[in-house]
């Protein structure tokens, strides 16, 4: 029974929701660890369409335990929105369990997020839910966690200093109107109230549960690309959407964690700012977003396409060390006579065949293309490798080869049963692990 993390492999979007979903049938408990309502995870179920932010894409399993672990960001008022469209769509929230020690989304910091976005020179294409100012104040400690909030005085005699530091940013370096300290308290105390019965130490109910031999998955947000660390900086998240921000974001370590599964479309998208070496300025590029339907779930931007970059992905191998891929929306790519991979970049007479951390640098990459023969007919219908037009399965075969793991599952639409699953991931060996209740 082994444990899980689903991770990004590109720059977000991948379809982490849909495979979080097809997985957490069979597991015991999903866990989000990193990011905040930024992120969006559609997932669809016969007619009905779900579009979730935090909560974790096993919440429409009733057995499943979910937890929303300490490396998220909640925005109070936006989750509370969140779960009254879920339990108006029949979903049981009784599962769901919020860490104690998640940080805050002040009012304050989506206003420092949009006016600093404004005042840049170069965009980082921020979708200005505060995301970064919350983490930013979670690292120089000013940052409210949901447990602070529990003494309501102590709350607001924080809250004062804070907002008089926060104000003072706002009406001197943007000059936009200050934020009212007591408008503030009340939103804020009015939405923990909603939540206070989710409040848990989540990191504990996790351990017991590692304890117990209990089936867990990691649920990541974002992607490898815009990690931190690893991503294309500062073009980037503010948080660690790699495998290594699933032990840091839910209070266990990383020996719990048995396999990692990347996510990938069959094709790169990205949203925002920063470098695409394979970013298609075309019709092509324009096909690819129509097809795929490439509009953010979170802010409904429409994505940048281009071709399966081969580079890119080989990063995200190393930095997530995974064990085997997901490859999302194939059938997007059914009607192509020929389709393009990226397998190297080249910058003048040079040759690159791992990516570049220098932003400058990527920037200037070329990408170098190697063709592979399409399909030209529908693959939405086939639930085994067998059942895929020959080429079809060739370019899940050459992917395989570029990037150095294997695929062992293949996507050929939105619905739970579009999905080729040649591997039980869950069902893998467990390390063998030396707990205490």
């Amino acid at each position: 029974m082994a444990n899980v993390a689903v991770v990004g492999a590109q720059w977000g979007d991948e379809g982490k929701g849909k495979i979080t979903d097809l997985l957490a049938e069979a597991a015991d408990v999903v866990v989000r660890f990193s990011g905040g309502n930024n992120a969006g995870h559609t997932v669809t179920v016969g007619d009905m369409v779900y579009k979730l932010h935090l909560v974790p894409s096993g919440i429409l399993y009733p057995g499943t335990l979910c937890l929303v672990g300490n490396g998220t960001v909640i925005d109070p008022g936006s989750f509370v929105a969140e779960l009254d469209k879920l339990s108006g769509q029949g979903i049981d929230l009784s599962n769901l369990k919020i860490s104690e020690l998640a940080h805050l989304i002040m009012p304050y910091h989506k206003a420092l997020d949009k006016a600093e976005e404004a005042r840049r020179a170069h965009k980082i294409g921020t979708t200005g839910r505060g995301i970064g100012p919350a983490y930013g104040d979670k690292a120089l400690r000013y940052g409210f966690r949901l447990l602070d909030l529990r003494d309501e005085a102590s709350f607001r005699d924080r809250l004062a200093d804070n907002l008089a530091r926060q104000n003072a940013i706002l009406e001197q370096v943007y000059g936009v109107p200050k934020l009212d300290l007591e408008t503030v308290a009340q939103e804020v105390l009015a939405a923990y109230r909603r939540l206070e019965p989710y409040i848990a130490d989540t990191g504990l109910i996790l351990h017991r549960a590692l304890t117990a031999g209990r089936k867990i998955l990691f649920e990541g947000a974002q992607g490898t690309l815009l990690d931190l660390d690893m991503g294309t900086y500062p073009f980037v998240t503010s948080s660690f959407p790699v495998a290594g921000g699933a032990a840091i974001g839910t209070g266990v370590g990383p020996s719990a964690i048995d396999r990692v599964l990347g996510i990938t479309k069959a094709y790169t998208t990205r949203v925002g700012e920063g470098p695409f070496p394979g970013e298609l300025h075309d019709e092509t590029g324009e096909t690819l977003r129509r097809v795929g339907k490439e509009f953010g779930t979170t802010t409904g931007r429409p994505r940048r396409c281009g071709f399966f970059d081969a580079v890119a992905a080989r990063l995200a191998v190393r930095a997530n060390t995974l064990d085997s891929l997901a490859l999302m929306k194939l059938d997007v790519l059914d009607d192509f006579s020929e389709i393009p991979v990226v397998v190297a970049y080249k910058v003048g007479d040079r040759q690159i065949d791992e990516f570049p951390h220098d932003p400058l640098l990527l920037a200037r990459c070329e990408p170098v293309y190697e063709t592979l023969p399409g399909w030209n007919r529908s693959t939405k219908e086939a639930r085994s490798l067998a059942d895929l037009p020959p080429e079809a399965l060739a370019y899940v075969r050459r992917i395989e080869e570029l990037v150095g793991v294997p695929i062992v599952i293949v996507s050929v639409g939105p619905e739970r049963d579009a999905t080729i699953v040649t591997e039980d991931l869950l069902a893998g060996p467990r390390r063998v692990l030396s707990l205490r209740n």
